[in-house]
């Protein structure tokens, strides 16, 4: 068994990762990514993404070599016509999210093999309305940037001006160059005004992303229900609650009982519960470290638990310390 602590002495960089641990790698690999399908169309997409907040324009060289090996593990991680997500934002890394991975999809040529993802919000946090010609320019830079001529999922970052955003987003759609649009947030503030979106008939939305995690359970109540009686696929942010749950565990050793669901890791553990869940579609957890990337993949293989299981995750964790 190896802990996420263990993971970042071990894997400084990609090579020292495959050089050290062939077999542990090897093991994650096996098996195919369970896929849900995409209420909206049926489409079967892999549970587990990638979260792209931590490329930057501000990366070192090594850093990006170990982002650009974990698009690759992505890319490797599905089986047939699956495709796992790339999930970015035009404001990720001052633009480098998007540019770097577009940038190496191209050159190495695993763009086809990529559900590419990315979000709109020229309101920024502040929220208030926006200029529908800012939002254009910006859904054009992701093209630009990613070097796609469609878009598969283009969502309205943080519930910034829905009317306009979201409006822009349906032309877009409607003309065919982004395939699904959604809204997201990862702050329990802004679930009602999610809510009343989501029940608003004015928008054809076909995923949300949201947080969720097991110690951040309030999506349960008052989002997925809504997201299965609607037909909204669900993206999953956060599944390790921030930093959160990696401090909580400390240097526990995984419960035997995990072996019953095939989780091999801590993460494995984490993602399981998340994805487990009949409402959500898939996470999207980041990292810029290919290890990690394989050990996530690993959380989207073999059998899933139960519902005595997931119970029983609930009240392990909620045994645990609170981070401090």
């Amino acid at each position: 068994m190896i802990t996420r602590r263990d993971w970042l002495r071990l894997s400084a960089s990609a090579s020292a990762a495959l050089a050290l641990q062939p077999r542990m790698l090897a093991a994650l690999q096996d098996g195919a990514v369970a896929t849900k399908a995409i209420p909206s169309s049926g489409e079967q997409i892999p549970v587990i993404g990638l979260g792209g907040r931590w490329i930057s324009n501000r990366s070192s060289a090594d850093e990006l070599t170990d982002h650009r090996q974990v698009l690759h593990e992505l890319a490797r991680g599905a089986a047939g016509d699956a495709k796992c997500c790339f999930d970015s934002a035009a404001g990720y890394g001052g633009g480098g999210s998007e540019s770097y991975a577009g940038e190496w999809a191209a050159e190495d040529g695993f763009g086809d093999d990529i559900f590419w993802a990315t979000k709109v919000n020229v309101a920024g946090r502040g929220g208030g309305s926006v200029d529908r010609a800012d939002v254009q320019a910006q859904i054009e830079r992701s093209f630009e940037r990613m070097k796609r001529d469609v878009i598969d999922l283009d969502q309205v970052h943080n519930m910034g001006d829905p009317p306009t955003q979201l409006g822009v987003a349906q032309e877009y759609k409607d003309e065919g160059r982004i395939r699904y649009i959604g809204i997201t947030t990862t702050s329990k503030g802004q679930y009602d005004h999610l809510e009343r979106v989501m029940r608003d008939d004015r928008y054809s939305l076909d995923f949300i992303g949201i947080d969720y995690a097991i110690d951040n359970r309030s999506a349960e109540e008052q989002i997925f229900p809504l997201a299965r009686d609607r037909g909204i696929a669900v993206m999953i942010y956060l599944p390790f609650g921030r930093s959160r749950m990696w401090q909580r565990i400390g240097d526990r050793e995984l419960p035997a009982w995990a072996a019953d669901f095939d989780a091999t890791t801590w993460a494995q553990f984490m993602l399981k519960f998340v994805v487990a869940h009949p409402a959500v579609t898939l996470a999207a957890p980041g990292t810029g470290d290919p290890g990690h990337m394989i050990d996530n993949l690993g959380g989207g293989r073999g059998r899933m638990p139960t519902p005595d299981h997931l119970r029983r995750m609930v009240e392990l964790v909620e045994s645990l310390p609170q981070a401090g």
